[in-house]
């Protein structure tokens, strides 16, 4: 009796290797943290109008949809002697600090092309920081995604190694955006870069030169030490076979042989079509099931600290800094990135203990469902919380009484906490949805690198849709932010039903154990 098996890197890698690569993570949202925080006033001081900007910011999910699946098809065939994964982390890492220069040095470049000081808006330091942002976000996508896919790769074929990767991948991203919403709020970080401080650059934009310069600081060193200590074997287009001959009374004989591993060359968009067209029900059950999950994080995720300075402390952003409106919207905002740091907290302590949580609840699917009806939970309290702060403004100005700068304790509390209760929900989904799609690709014998920026397309393809589609909806609704909370809800509820009833339970540690996977991976 004669049979073959072919073999390929089943094996997992130690638990520091992982932690090592999933480490990455905080450097690389330390920076998001950053544009969330900092950029906003940075934007206003270099004079680019609302559309442009929103032009500018849908550069994160129109590269995110083009960089992650052609980064994943290379990194799924590099035969580098360095890894597939590791070369192109590192540009992706030099991508960051060229990107960051040019955002935190667009005001000074300005100047030396022609702008003027003292006028606004500066066209030349504009083009810079549009150049600088969009290289920023290719280069975060050039990050992640190798970044992900090295940790399925070290997991090897093991679902709780590979769960656990994502829960450490999050639980890293989790410490970035504490660290950052925290550099963030710190007014005087400049004073540790002295040589930030130039005639053309205000004090948001010298901070946010130093905080950007402490972010470089940190992914590089991260990343650094990463590519030096994770050892990751050069792959080729090879593969071992296993002949086993069988004898009667003698066992088994074993002899390994090398022979080539049969990859037909498509081109990429060619292969990302047949990626989508061809993939198996859970793959298809899962981009749907992460598509809505996503629609209904991003109003939220969008428009977070603005629901806090327009309707939870009553202010507006338009008019001038003095202005008594603008002032309430300004402490509004400034609340929320507390609670963005709470939430961030939460998010990291919940990662933690996703494993646990899992087997508390039956299962890593039955666990995401639940918690996006949590997301829908929180979404819809959202409403409440505005009602109550908007009845006390209607109250005190009925009663001719001084309108204070600030809500209710109880409505802040109550916002505060909601912030806090919904990192449970956003550290499942920064996992879960990756865990499942290594765990899914494996199987159908999919490449890791590809499978990820498949998955992506259900996150990017959202984040478009509401970043064009959420004021004109708004609006429809008197404007303000709940209408588009609301049907956040919606989208939440949805996921989490379709999440317990049609999205597959992943293989049982035994069979995904046996899985042989085989062209990129």
């Amino acid at each position: 009796m004669k049979k073959s098996q072919t073999q390929t890197q089943l094996s997992s890698s130690p638990l520091k290797q992982t932690i090592a690569v999933a480490s990455i993570a905080a450097g690389i949202q330390f920076g998001w943290a950053l544009q969330l925080s900092l950029l906003t006033p940075y934007v206003q001081l270099l004079g680019i109008p609302h559309k442009w900007a929103s032009l500018i910011w849908l550069c994160g999910p129109i590269s995110g949809m083009l960089v992650q699946p052609i980064v994943g098809y290379h990194s799924d065939r590099c035969e580098s002697r360095f890894g597939r994964r590791r070369p192109f982390i590192a540009a992706g890492a030099l991508l960051v600090v060229i990107a960051v220069v040019l955002i935190g040095y667009a005001a000074d470049i300005g100047e030396i092309l022609g702008d003027r000081v003292d006028s606004t808006p500066k066209s030349h330091a504009i083009a810079v920081f549009a150049v600088g942002f969009w290289i920023l976000d290719v280069a975060n996508n050039m990050l992640q995604g190798p970044c992900r896919a090295l940790l399925a790769d070290l997991s090897g074929n093991s679902a709780k190694k590979t769960r656990t990767a994502n829960s450490l991948f999050s639980f890293f991203m989790a410490v970035g955006n504490v660290l950052g919403f925290a550099a963030g709020a710190f007014a005087h970080l400049h004073d540790a870069f002295p040589f930030t401080v130039t005639e053309a650059c205000d004090v948001y934009c010298v901070n946010l030169k130093s905080c950007f310069f402490f972010s470089i600081l940190i992914l590089m060193s991260l990343t650094t030490f990463a590519l030096w200590y994770v050892d990751e074997k050069r792959w080729s287009s090879t593969e071992t076979v296993t002949e086993v001959n069988g004898g009667e009374e003698d066992g088994e004989i074993k002899e390994e042989v090398t022979a080539p591993l049969k990859v037909v060359r498509v081109p990429l968009f060619g292969e990302l079509f047949s990626a989508v067209k061809d993939m198996n029900r859970p793959m298809v059950m899962l981009l749907l099931v992460t598509c809505l999950s996503w629609i209904a994080w991003f109003p939220f995720l969008l428009f977070d600290t603005d629901w806090m300075g327009r309707e939870v402390y009553g202010g507006d952003s338009v008019g001038n800094v003095d202005d008594k409106a603008r002032r309430v919207y300004n402490k509004g905002v400034h609340a929320g990135a507390l609670g963005l740091m709470l939430n961030s907290v939460v998010l990291g302590v919940t990662s933690l203990g996703l494993e646990w949580l899992a087997r508390g609840v039956g299962g890593v699917k039955r666990l995401w469902g639940i918690v996006n009806f949590i997301l829908a939970f929180c979404l819809g309290m959202t409403v409440l919380i505005t009602k109550v702060a908007e009845s006390n403004r209607r109250g005190s100005a009925v009663l001719e009484t001084v309108v204070s700068s600030s809500p209710p304790v109880g409505v802040k509390i109550g916002a505060l906490a909601l912030f806090a209760l919904l990192g449970v929900p956003l550290a499942i989904t920064y996992s879960i949805p990756f865990a499942l799609a290594s765990i899914f690709s494996s199987s159908s014998g999919a490449g890791q690198g590809l499978s990820l920026g498949v998955l992506n397309l259900a996150i990017v393809v959202p984040q478009m849709v509401v970043s064009v589609g959420a004021g004109p909806f708004d609006e429809m609704f008197g404007g303000g932010n709940i209408p588009g909370f609301v049907l956040a809800a919606v989208a939440a509820a949805v996921s989490g039903v379709l999440a317990l009833t049609v999205l597959p339970s992943p293989p049982p540690e035994a069979d995904v154990l046996k899985v042989s996977t085989v062209g990129g991976h």
